[in-house]
């Protein structure tokens, strides 16, 4: 759906995106991460054409962004970070006017407004002026238009931004419902979302892709050895050299004689013999759990690496991914 080969916009010398190479299939939700002044918006705003590449090739449906942006464009909705609004207008009205900029006419613009009103949960505030709406309805309202010519792909930009915890849960599960109708590109700085809502996931750093994969996968690679926590309900002198001698365990670590991070080889799970343990040795298990790094564990470590590895030469120049 998304194909996207050798992607880059240079400023005054300088890749800000650098030789982007990827592929969105039809129906999955991708997550574009990557901190701040990564690259991130200038990529998206490369693939709803409203920005020229200096480089490369983006397809999006089957159209190619260099024979023919216009119809590109159809192919996209687009919610950026700072959502276009016209606080005089009714909901309704502005809608109606979406519409009306994609050439939809008649009983196909009526359907497709009821459509996006009833998807964006827009209906008990669909007469409403917008300037007088909260920030979450007008993240509403500001999806419903990049939905009303019901495209194939949806690029989001932080569209939870701002938002407080309800408004973040109500939008989150509606990019859930989206991802089964539409290709999905979500930028966010909120990690969790990505985990309950992404397919797969894309980090950029510097403009350069430094991870590409499902947040299961990216979370097991960062992860290292398998690891399990134990959590005693007493301090026990024994404890850690038993459960160093347990089959399959590599390390053990903890100070406190009632908390340990037991590293074990990945093909052994130690838990079963963790708790028959603890039984013969009259130990209270208060915790007894496998660990995973979370993602944004993963982001961090490869932001961090990253940022480490290229630090002399980030004090030449800097370029803001605005």
């Amino acid at each position: 759906m998304i194909e996207v080969e050798h992607l880059t916009k240079v400023y005054v010398d300088v890749p800000v995106v650098d030789d982007l190479s990827f592929f969105v299939p039809e129906g999955q939700v991708l997550g574009f991460l990557g901190p701040n002044g990564a690259g991130k918006t200038t990529a998206m705003r490369m693939l709803t054409a409203f920005l020229p590449p200096s480089r490369g090739r983006v397809v999006v449906g089957g159209v190619d962004l260099d024979q023919d942006p216009i119809e590109l464009r159809r192919k996209v909705g687009y919610l950026p970070e700072n959502v276009p609004l016209y606080p005089e207008m009714r909901v309704e009205e502005y809608l109606r006017f979406r519409a009306d900029i994609q050439e939809l006419r008649g009983l196909e613009a009526r359907k497709n407004l009821e459509y996006v009103i009833e998807r964006s949960l827009l209906e008990d505030v669909r007469r409403q002026v917008i300037g007088t709406l909260s920030k979450g309805y007008r993240q509403r309202v500001g999806l419903a238009g990049a939905l009303i010519h019901k495209p194939p792909v949806l690029i989001l930009d932080e569209p939870t931004v701002g938002l407080d915890p309800n408004q973040i849960i109500k939008i989150r599960e509606l990019i859930t419902e989206l991802g089964q109708d539409h290709t999905v590109v979500l930028s966010t700085h909120i990690l969790p979302e990505v985990e309950q809502v992404c397919d797969r996931v894309f980090i950029i750093e510097k403009g350069r892709v430094i991870a590409d994969g499902s947040p299961n996968e990216l979370q097991v690679k960062m992860q290292g050895n398998a690891t399990v926590r134990v959590e005693l309900a007493e301090s026990s002198d024994e404890a850690r050299s038993s459960l160093a001698n347990l089959d399959g365990v590599l390390n053990v670590s903890g100070d406190n004689g009632r908390t340990f991070k037991i590293e074990h080889d990945s093909t052994v799970d130690p838990r079963e013999s963790i708790f028959r343990l603890a039984v013969d040795r009259g130990w209270v298990l208060i915790g007894l759990a496998a660990e995973q790094a979370s993602l944004e564990d993963v982001f961090v470590r490869l932001t961090t690496r990253e940022t480490e590895a290229t630090l002399p030469a980030a004090e030449d120049s800097e370029v803001s991914d605005a």
